[in-house]
């Protein structure tokens, strides 16, 4: 589907890619990965040719369609649901346009080809009527289709967005860390949709648990070059550190050879008259690949500090209620914090995960119950240094608190020696905070936070934007905390990793704990509340116009008429198709077949090919039918 040859890229005095290169076959669903910074994001923009590279080749297939999942949210507040998702075919809508110029007029040999072509690929992407692709996409996603967008949350954007970029059927999907900021429902949603996608994906994330479900194969970006390592991520990992173990090895014995001929070289007059030219050329060679070598980058290191030891019950809670405005989130909430104890907190989007947090270390006051923190509390609250963040200061001056040393565990450090653990260069250290990026805000707000003692640590959504790197240097030094800990994340892997017990905000209405992480509570069979229903009348001015919009998002109870049609000719087609290639695939199996010349053999191989192309597009246009059918049917007998 795509291919990079030698592509090189730089960025000022930022090398990005070295001559790397990179594939992509259809079908795959691949994860590009690598640090903040690195270059993923500007893989996206080469594959869409948003940039040039500096040098080499970008191969695309000729008649490939790329859609993008955007890494923010749409701004078009006032734009509808169906309106945003129809912008997705304007580049369809301009090859029906072609289409029927070129049948308007008399063309020649070549205009009839491109004729040929255009229908081809308009019936690969889903056909020739618009309006019918946007319902199916919008039926299947089950969208409201009249909501303004700026009516509806993040999670639900996200859909639009991602209904937006299916609705022409691409061949590859590109997800630019399509996770961030969404609640557990609304990333498990993502996750069942591109697993039924049927083209390639290229995406990046941070989330371990979105890549171990969807990745079929990660790429890594490591020194500008694109390393590709098929599996899943755990075995990515194993082998990418035994490929580090013998890189230092070879290096080490390079590095020894090179000792021992630099020594020879420098011998006394008589060795150098009678020196072996040859052997000269080579040290010259060696000393040239030494010269030229990366050294793998530094690795990230996180140093924790431990306050004196707090009182043993370090939280307690007694019926507490809290309530914003007329929505009640907390009520009658009662819990023992012991020192130690190490909880995450799940749950969606808008149930009171923060306001919990907030209420247990009297950042709130509750309305109602009581509350009573104990002795001895070094409270680092992560959340609370985000809001401070000063845009103009530099990343030095922030950490330091405008001192050039900072004390960790008891000893003097030079804050750039100290930043340096949490992957900041000495330039990046002086500049000022508005000009990083997510990631490295985050990354400052963890460098502070660390650099005083603390007996329990707070921590609101930590690992967003983080690259998987630092996250996993961050889980290990958690693990090592001696304090008490509160954590609230949306990401899986982490809670699974970090915690070892949870507080879940559950459809029930209740929180309730339990002993484990989030893979544990989810065997439990329980679900999450949530708050994320999108009201479709948000912006109604009248009762006739509540009525029309209701009318306007009734969800159907079955097919339309032409995908109804549809449906019924596929399987004569499927049929159809399987004996061609039957036939076909008997020729090649003749004896002698492959001794024929080329022109005899070819045209059979390419007709075997284009017949179980096509078969696969009809297989898979059946089976999303059929559970678009299914799904009508059960929705009309629940009504």
């Amino acid at each position: 589907m795509i291919a990079f040859d030698a592509v090189s890229l730089e960025f000022g005095d930022q090398v990005i890619f070295r001559a790397a290169s990179f594939t992509l076959a259809a079908g795959e669903r691949v994860c590009l990965v690598g640090r903040n910074g690195a270059g993923k994001s500007t893989l996206l923009r080469l594959i869409t040719g948003e940039i040039e590279p500096d040098s080499g080749e970008i191969r695309r297939r000729s008649d490939i369609h790329i859609a993008q999942l955007q890494q923010t949210l749409p701004s078009v507040d006032e734009t509808s649901v169906r309106a945003f998702v129809a912008d997705g075919l304007d580049d369809h809508l301009h090859l029906i346009r072609r289409y029927r110029e070129l049948t308007a007029t008399d063309v020649d040999e070549a205009g009839l080809r491109e004729i040929e072509e255009l229908q081809r690929r308009i019936e690969a992407h889903g056909g020739w009527d618009a309006e019918i692709q946007v319902d199916a996409i919008i039926t299947s996603l089950d969208l409201p289709a009249s909501a303004r967008l700026g009516d509806l949350s993040g999670g639900w954007q996200r859909r639009v967005s991602l209904a937006r970029a299916l609705v022409s059927k691409p061949d590859v999907l590109l997800l630019d860390e399509p996770t961030n900021h969404l609640d557990l429902a609304a990333i498990q949603y993502l996750e069942r949709r591109v697993l039924t996608f049927d083209g390639s994906v290229l995406f990046i994330t941070h989330d371990r648990a979105f890549l171990q479900a969807l990745a079929t194969r990660i790429v890594d970006i490591d020194r500008g070059q694109l390393k590709s390592w098929p599996g899943d991520y755990p075995r990515y990992l194993r082998l990418k550190e035994q490929a580090l173990d013998e890189e230092s090895r070879q290096n080490t014995l390079f590095d020894k050879k090179l000792a021992e001929e630099e020594t020879w070289i420098r011998q006394g007059i008589k060795a150098r008259r009678t020196r072996n030219e040859g052997r000269v050329r080579a040290l010259n060679h060696m000393r040239a690949l030494h010269a030229a070598r990366l050294k793998p980058d530094a690795k990230a290191r996180i140093p924790l500090q431990d306050a004196e030891r707090s009182s043993r019950r370090v939280i307690r809670a007694r019926n507490i209620s809290y309530s914003f405005g007329t929505t009640r989130l907390i009520e009658r909430f009662t819990i023992n914090i012991m020192r130690g104890d190490r909880i995450g907190l799940i749950g969606n989007n808008g149930v009171g995960k923060s306001t919990l947090l907030r209420l247990l270390i009297g950042e709130l006051s509750p309305q109602s119950g009581t509350l009573k923190l104990g002795e001895n509390l070094k409270i680092g609250y992560f959340d609370q240094l985000r809001r401070e963040l000063d845009p103009e200061k530099t990343v030095a001056e922030i950490v330091g608190d405008g001192s050039d040393y900072i004390s960790i565990n008891g000893k003097d450090r030079h804050v750039v020696g100290y930043l340096r653990g949490f992957l900041f260069t000495a330039k990046r250290a002086m500049t000022p905070v508005g000009f990083l990026s997510g990631g490295e805000c985050n990354r400052i707000i963890l460098a502070r936070l660390f650099t005083q003692p603390t007996n329990l640590l707070v921590l609101d959504e930590p690992t967003s934007d983080l690259d998987v790197e630092t996250l996993e240097v961050l889980e290990a030094q958690l693990c090592e905390y001696q304090g008490t800990m509160i954590v609230v994340s949306h990401d899986r892997a982490f809670l699974d990793n970090v915690v070892t017990s949870t507080l879940v905000f559950e459809s029930s209405g209740t929180i309730k704990r339990y002993a484990g992480g989030y893979s544990d509570w989810l065997r439990q069979g329980q679900h999450l509340a949530s708050t994320d229903e999108p009201d479709i009348r948000a912006s109604a001015r009248s009762s006739e116009t509540d009525r029309d919009m209701r009318k306007a998002t009734r969800r159907p109870t079955k097919l339309s008429y032409k995908l109804q049609l549809e449906l019924d000719q596929l399987p004569e087609r499927i049929e159809s198709l399987e004996r061609e290639i039957t036939e076909l695939q008997s020729k090649t199996d003749a004896p002698g077949f492959y001794r024929q010349a080329y022109d005899n053999v070819q045209p059979v191989l390419e007709a075997i090919e284009e017949r179980s192309s096509e078969l696969d597009l009809a297989m898979n246009r059946w089976s999303e039918l059929e559970a678009m059918q299914g799904e009508l049917l059960s929705r009309k007998d629940s009504s």
